[in-house]
């Protein structure tokens, strides 16, 4: 793959998770504009998640089984409608069926990692899909920005219509830019209900994707009980600020975009494992650093923010070494692969923010902490034990006695460079 074609499918990996975020900045406004309570609004912020968590379970898999260009330029062209249809509502009812097909839609990130998995060269994977993975983070993070200020400015509509506006416009540039693959043929065979059902059968036959997916679930589970918890931290008794201070410490998590490509090429040079070690071990001291921030004061707001800074790039680049593993296992299923990582993955995101709040209210932010520490330490232990290393070569570099992933790759119909 090219440079270009790489930035180009960064700059669509971050519009497309810009879509799903970017509601989160816009909910008091859309509150105001349409004359509900900020409770009610937030509805809007649901229905996009419930939609992407569809999207994820029924459209994914598509990528293995129909050319991913096509598949891509459908799903930036449904979205831009959607998006369109949002920002036209009159009322709430309509923007939350509108939100719920966004959100169904914007999930060309996920079509994407597959398509380049295929398409670079095994000891260049790593590094492509952590610049992918760092468009991601830049598209969450802007988002949030540029909807919150441009919705100041013009209402609560204007950033769903200039969403609207880039996603058909990429749209436009995927279908002469996206490469052209070839679909495995034994998945297009598959009737669509079995289809669906090979995310599950794969984690039982994979043990690496399980071991990934373990990975991922728990790093994430910490990190979203930390950014679940903190905003309770910064505007409790402890520090008494307003939750414009949550989005400055958000500000921190720009760092993974610079962190994630330098993960992707030590994944490519060792293989997924020692970066795992070193990123489930930059969570663990994450932990210790953050359940300072109980102190309060500026010794605590400094704690907070090195210990944030730290969990979101020990996550983020954990997860490129996760996705090169996973990748590797197989070349005719790579779609399929992430729909399981991911359902996993978003999982103990969830089960993570459940447990943090509880942990929160019962023991305060100490048992948080020490939450984030108990999930890195079981993903830890996993990482340790013998039969965990069995089959560590798989997603290495080219010097890993794993199966050629090249022969795999052209069995898949792509075509690695």
């Amino acid at each position: 793959m090219s440079r270009r074609l790489v930035l180009i499918l960064a700059v669509t990996c971050a519009v497309a998770v810009g879509n799903l975020y970017f509601p989160q900045a816009v909910g008091p406004l859309i509150a105001t504009g349409l004359g509900v309570s900020p409770d009610t609004a937030t509805v809007v912020v649901t229905a996009t998640q419930i939609g992407y968590t569809a999207g994820m379970v029924f459209l994914v898999p598509l990528g293995d089984r129909f050319r991913h260009r096509t598949l891509l330029v459908v799903l930036l062209s449904l979205a831009g409608l959607a998006l369109l249809g949002a920002g036209c509502a009159p009322s709430l009812p309509p923007l939350v069926a509108a939100s719920v097909l966004v959100g169904l839609t914007t999930v060309a990130a996920q079509i994407i990692g597959p398509l380049a998995a295929g398409l670079v060269a095994p000891e260049r994977r790593g590094a492509v899909l952590g610049t992918l993975l760092s468009g991601s983070t830049g598209g969450m993070l802007l988002a949030r920005a540029f909807s919150g200020t441009l919705g100041e400015w013009l209402g609560w509509r204007a950033p769903y219509l200039v969403a609207s506006a880039v996603t058909l416009v990429l749209a436009g540039v995927m279908a002469y830019a996206a490469p052209s693959t070839t679909p495995s043929p034994a998945a297009a065979r598959l009737p669509y209900a079995r289809f669906l059902a090979e995310p599950l059968r794969l984690l039982r036959s994979e043990p690496e994707l399980r071991r990934s997916c373990l990975y991922q679930a728990a790093a994430f589970g910490g990190f979203s009980a930390a950014w679940t918890c903190v905003a309770l931290l910064l505007t409790g008794p402890e520090y008494g600020y307003g939750t414009s201070a949550v989005g400055v410490l958000a500000l921190v998590g720009a760092a993974t975009m610079l962190s994630t490509p330098y993960a992707g090429r030590l994944v490519d040079r060792y293989g997924p494992g020692p970066v795992n070690l070193v990123t489930l071990l930059g969570i663990l001291a994450s932990a210790v650093v953050l359940a300072a921030g109980a102190l309060g004061g500026a010794v605590g707001l400094v704690a907070l923010t090195v210990g944030i800074l730290l969990l979101d790039v020990a996550m983020q680049s954990g997860a490129v070494a996760n996705q090169s593993r996973m990748y590797a296992l197989r070349a005719d299923a790579r779609s399929r692969l992430n729909t399981a990582y991911m359902t996993c993955a978003y999982s103990g995101g969830t089960v993570g923010s459940w447990l943090g709040v509880r942990a929160y209210a019962a023991f305060g932010w100490p048992a948080v902490c020490a939450l984030i520490g108990l999930l890195a330490l079981v993903a830890l232990v996993r990482h340790l034990v013998p039969a965990g290393r069995a089959r560590e070569a798989v997603g290495a570099g080219p010097a890993a006695p794993a199966p050629d992933p090249q022969k795999a790759t052209d069995a898949a119909g792509h075509r690695p460079v």
